[in-house]
């Protein structure tokens, strides 16, 4: 269970453990909501807000979670060398 700070998020599901992530409605303009849309959209996680917590977390079911891919930061690297010139 964790917040959906980008970073929690990631760490979390990089190390393949399930992850139920917890919206604070109330911080700038509800926009955790985004990336917890998508990453459940995509399979990878539940999520609920405070008050809906409980229920959440006795109705899930965590084998309908997909494993989260592994990053692919060569990808970026490559980009970023075309970008500056180095290739």
């Amino acid at each position: 269970i964790s917040s959906v700070g980008a970073g929690s998020c990631l760490e979390t599901l990089e190390k393949g453990k399930p992850l139920v992530i917890v919206i604070n409605e109330k911080l700038m303009n509800n926009h955790q909501l985004e990336l917890a849309k998508q990453l459940h959209r995509d399979g990878h996680v539940l999520y609920c807000n405070c008050s809906t917590l409980v229920e959440t977390l006795q109705s899930m079911d965590l084998s309908t979670l997909k494993p989260f891919p592994p990053g692919q930061p060569e990808k970026f690297a490559l980009f970023l060398d075309k970008v500056v010139g180095f290739q």
